[in-house]
């Protein structure tokens, strides 16, 4: 049993983060993780991987990606502690593996001017379970299947012998329960599909390849494929109460 860090995956997620990246209201599912080595799992044994997100954006959109009026002012940083373990047992040819994302620390800011509110908040987010993923390691490509209560799937091709290079895409369809909010309310994010891909290259920073650099370019598409149910609670500049239904919130 060994532990390990994996410093390219972690680099790729350190790029990611320094970009602005576009971002909307949704449920479980963060994009933009997956851009690069999208299909690859760790070798036998546990595994911990850090990746750390920042979304920034001041544009709010709704469910068909049409801007609304709102300017938000929206900071998320987010911190995910990875623990996975690849087993040596096969499943339709592929090693299963396992992971969990726990804990998972959130911080973030929001501020809308037009209903004077303003807030900073942070905590411990929803915790990611994976309990069943195949995983195939082939000449030219990494393939993995997984379920998260969402519908994963990761794909990295190798375009040159030395793997140096790779096109990558993922997917994720993620399905969503009702969940209890705050004075009496409750909320069902619809379905959302997600795919993210990305091209990749490795370059060798020591002889014995010991020591690597992966760069490239990454992105993603995000589509809202059922309406969102329940009701919210907005908290209005007099302090009163509104209680709306959720189908006018933006995903």
């Amino acid at each position: 049993m060994s532990f390990r860090l994996s410093p390219l995956i972690v680099l790729c997620a350190v790029l990611a983060g320094a970009l602005p990246l576009g971002a909307q209201q949704k449920g479980q599912y963060m994009p933009g993780q997956f851009g690069l080595n999208a299909g690859v799992m760790p070798s036998t044994g546990f595994t911990y991987q850090n990746m750390e997100i920042n979304y920034d954006t001041s544009t709010l959109n709704d469910s068909k990606g049409n801007a609304l009026p709102a300017k938000p002012s929206l900071n998320l940083w987010v911190v995910e502690n990875w623990l996975i373990y690849a087993t040596n047992a096969k499943f339709l040819g592929g090693k299963l593996v396992f992971a969990i994302i726990v804990p998972t620390i959130a911080n973030g800011s929001l501020t809308l001017e037009q209903v004077n509110f303003s807030g900073t908040t942070w905590g411990i987010a929803d915790t990611w379970v994976q309990p069943f993923t195949v995983s195939w390691h082939l000449n030219r490509a990494d393939i993995f299947v997984g379920d998260a209560i969402d519908v994963i799937m990761g794909t990295t091709v190798y375009l040159t012998k030395n793997k140096g290079t790779s096109a990558n895409i993922f997917t994720d369809w993620e399905v969503h329960g009702q969940k209890q909010g705050t004075n009496g309310t409750y909320k069902s994010p619809g379905q959302a599909f997600t795919d993210e891909w990305g091209v990749g290259q490795v370059l060798p920073l020591s002889k014995n390849l010991s020591k690597l650099l992966q760069i490239g370019a990454i992105g993603y598409d995000q589509w809202q494929i059922t309406d969102n149910g329940g009701t919210f609670a907005l908290t209005g500049p007099l302090g009163n109460t509104i209680i709306l239904p959720a189908n006018t919130l933006p995903y």
